[in-house]
């Protein structure tokens, strides 16, 4: 990611008039215990559910019109603050693992809205409601370990006045869910490092910023690859040191090969001025040699990347002309010839082929289409997803639910961000600088990042049959430091994503960063 930016249009959830209620008493007391969920769709009212509400609040919870399967929802509102909590107590139940699913909308604001399983033998499991727009039903998922054979189904708002969620389709089926790539890319920490920039944990200790985001979670680390930069960064030898330092650490590799000596993005796919000379055969055999090269290499000093991105956000293709999407088959040929680099190395590496397509489910399919036509080898569908450009949460979780679904693959966000705050910390504009860029629901502050990071997580956790791998933080410890500017030719630009690291301007780590110990 380094490029021209979009500004995503915005648009607020609505609540239907009071006149549209279709309310339904909601008992005080436990309904009957089951081993499965009744009316999970509530087009039976209330039936099977009760709730509670330590305030005297269970008047905010109602079912009405306007279900997301059926005609029926259940919604928490009311014109005063309250809290509410609707449930389904089951029993019973073998133990083991078990998954709850919940279509869900929210108008955010909340001091929280989240489904959960409590009460199970095992520690509350929850996972909040996004704030969603234009009508969109987003399916989330939580899972926990049953011993006991019981278990809590709980629907939960904490809202001030005004403030609505809904919630339907209801389903507890056996399984568990989770995130197997919490990562984030540290490509430019050498350099950072380097220039003097210095990092804290969130109670000010001084530390190592690799070191400290893998003790708040995170398991991978993604970085970048230059064939020749002009800085020297991001070079094979730097590449080689900081997978020394993940490995040491215990977290996993994703190498991001860019094909090019700079950004390489939607806008540009330049080749490296050693290739540029060169016809389609030569760069075949070029972009297998480089990506042999590095892979080997890493491979000899005992960390095999464990995943390998051939071309970095290659909407248009990459190595231009030739690699372009407007000749598929030179396109496929060279994206093979990487692929097939990267197995020779290693068989365990995944392959990975990157879109910055985060909610186009038109363009990915298209672009996937011709790639499986043209008998591509790859393992992994990533994605870049920047909330402010690339759609919404249900646009981002509609792509990758049908791209997962499609290609049989599993699917990765491979790179996201957020602002922690609008302001900036060296002179250069930032990428994200103003408000009418920001995305409803998500302020530019420490909270807004974290829940932006947290959303864009719960929504790869809920791709079915296991197929969410995870999602990568773009640059987290890419602060603003003299020096270490986007541009490697010219040692005097600026960073214009600092406001998006999860390290803040005086080099303390941020709230956003707990999410890397994501289920």
């Amino acid at each position: 990611m380094y490029g021209t930016t979009h500004t995503r249009a915005k648009a607020a959830g609505t609540v239907a008039a009071l006149s549209g209620l279709v309310f339904a008493a909601l008992p005080a007391q436990a309904a009957h215990a089951a081993t499965a969920p009744v009316n999970t769709g509530f087009e039976s009212g209330a039936t099977g559910w009760s709730t509670y509400s330590a305030g005297g609040h269970n008047a905010a919870s109602f079912t009405e019109a306007g279900g997301h399967g059926g005609s029926t929802r259940l919604s928490h509102w009311s014109a005063s603050a309250y809290k509410v909590e609707t449930y389904q107590y089951l029993s019973g139940l073998t133990d083991g693992t078990y998954t709850l699913s919940a279509w869900v909308r929210s108008g955010g604001g909340q001091n929280s809205a989240y489904i959960a399983l409590r009460n199970c033998g095992a520690t509350e499991q929850r996972t909040d409601l996004p704030p969603t727009a234009n009508g969109d039903w987003v399916r989330l998922v939580t899972s926990v370990k049953v011993t006991g054979g019981a278990c809590t189904i709980s629907l939960n708002s904490d809202a001030h006045a005004g403030e609505w969620a809904n919630f339907d389709d209801i389903t507890f089926t056996p399984g568990s869910t989770g995130l197997s790539v919490r990562g984030g890319d540290l490509s430019t920490l050498p350099k950072n490092e380097a220039h003097g920039a210095t990092y804290s944990d969130a109670n000010g200790r001084a530390g190592d910023a690799m070191s400290i985001l893998k003790s708040s979670g995170m398991n991978y680390v993604r970085l970048k690859v230059w064939v020749n930069p002009a800085d020297g960064y991001n070079d094979k030898a730097h590449v080689l040191a900081m997978a020394k330092r993940a490995k040491a650490l215990g977290m996993k590799t994703l190498i991001d090969f860019h094909y090019s000596d700079a950004w390489a993005d939607p806008g540009k796919q330049n080749k490296p001025a050693a290739w540029v000379g060169h016809g389609y055969s030569q760069l075949r055999t070029d972009v297998y040699h480089h990506t042999y090269d590095v892979l080997n290499a890493l491979k000899a000093q005992g960390t095999t990347a464990d995943m390998v991105q051939i071309g970095n956000e290659i909407n248009g293709g990459m190595l231009w002309p030739e690699g372009s999407t407007d000749n598929w088959s030179q396109l496929a040929g060279l994206l093979t010839s990487g692929a097939d680099a990267a197995k020779a190395v290693s068989a365990t590496t995944k392959v990975a082929l990157h879109l910055a397509k985060g909610g186009d489910n038109a363009g990915t399919r298209r672009w996937f289409d011709n790639a499986v036509a043209q008998k591509v080898p790859f393992d992994v569908i990533a994605l870049s997803y920047y909330a402010y450009w690339h759609g919404s949460p249900a646009e981002l979780q509609t792509n990758l639910d049908d791209a997962a679904s499609r290609y049989g693959k599993p699917v990765l966000v491979a790179e996201t961000a957020y602002a922690h705050t609008l302001a900036d910390d060296d002179g250069l504009e930032n990428n994200v600088a103003t408000a009418d860029q920001l995305v409803t629901g998500y302020p530019a502050t420490p909270a807004g990042q974290a829940a932006n990071l947290r959303d864009v997580m719960n929504v790869v956790e809920a791709v079915p049959n296991g197929r969410g791998l995870g999602a990568v933080y773009w640059e987290p410890a890419w602060t603003a430091v003299t020096g270490s500017g986007w541009d490697p030719a010219d040692p005097a630009s600026g960073n214009a994503w600092e406001n998006q690291a999860v390290f803040d301007y005086d080099g303390r780590l941020l709230p956003a960063a707990k999410w890397y110990s994501h289920r």
